[in-house]
């Protein structure tokens, strides 16, 4: 599969629903320290009990939210390749991976960043370069916007803006008539590209999730707006996104000033497919945070 980056690409028409709804990823937890550390630690966070996988030492530590249907194993290269000289440590949302789902079905994005502070705080993560995957890129532009003095530089992958009301709720409906079809269809949409290991153990996660969780999610993202936290952080921020959420309503659109990269050539989810590529755009990344 070949994959190249576009710095300014023509931009591909793509319904914008399937891009929120791509969108989806979120974060999570809190942690008490261990000593020794352990690499994988559950703790109790608000909504019940979250995971972690942390590991290395070194250079400013790098915490990693996953997307919709989404675990730590999504960003194993990466901590895999971050770890040879820097802490790196990725994070269960709520209801995904192997974290606890929340009683209330709470999954809005202040929720989301409350969970990634209670993360930062038990870990003691003072200063940290975050990154998040759609749903989760939301999550951790929610929690910069309220925390921007800790977060060194932020990097949002195939995360969406907004979508309008109109849309959010012909999607929604959608849902409510007919889950499993529209679903399937979208998460197909998602997967064009991918690896057909991603592809199978995407899918798999995906038909996890419960039906009131996943609706919960799709609709908090769509709930949404990334752009003021963008605004207003001071930091370094950097898109990467993929044709899935590339359109008219791309984020990149509507926050102008912030550097981003296309790739091409794979799923919704660049960082399973390709994920060399993907590094090099992440260590390009973090060359820019002090």
């Amino acid at each position: 599969m070949s994959t190249h980056v576009e710095k300014n690409p023509s931009y591909r028409p793509v319904w914008v629903g399937v891009a929120v709804l791509a969108t989806l990823a979120g974060a999570a937890c809190a942690y008490a320290a261990l000593a020794p550390r352990q690499r994988f630690r559950t703790v109790a966070g608000s909504a019940g009990s979250l995971v972690i996988d942390d590991g290395g030492e070194g250079d400013v530590p790098v915490l990693f939210v996953h997307s919709f249907a989404g675990s730590t194993a999504h960003w194993n290269a990466q901590l895999t390749h971050l770890r040879r000289n820097r802490r790196a440590v990725a994070m269960d949302l709520r209801g995904n991976g192997m974290s606890d789902p929340p009683r209330d079905n709470d999954y809005a994005m202040t929720a989301l960043a409350d969970d990634i502070a209670a993360v930062a705080d038990g870990l003691e993560l003072d200063r940290f370069v975050l990154v998040g995957h759609s749903m989760g890129g939301d999550a951790a532009a929610a929690y910069t916007a309220q925390h921007p003095e800790r977060v060194a530089g932020l990097l949002l992958v195939g995360t969406p803006a907004k979508a309008s009301d109109d849309l959010a709720q012909q999607v929604m409906s959608s849902l409510d008539a007919d889950y499993d079809s529209v679903m399937n269809d979208y998460w197909e949409t998602l997967l064009k590209g991918a690896r057909p290991v991603a592809h199978a153990s995407l899918s798999k996660a995906m038909r996890k999730v419960r039906h009131e969780a996943s609706k919960a999610m799709i609709a908090a993202t769509f709930a949404y707006d990334p752009v003021p936290a963008l605004t207003s952080y001071p930091g370094p921020v950097h898109l990467i996104d993929t044709v899935h959420t590339d359109g008219p309503a791309s984020l990149h659109l509507q926050a102008r000033h912030v550097p981003r990269d296309l790739v091409t050539g794979t799923s919704h989810w660049p960082q399973l497919d390709e994920p060399d590529e993907f590094n090099q755009l992440l260590d390009g990344f973090l060359q820019l945070v002090k």
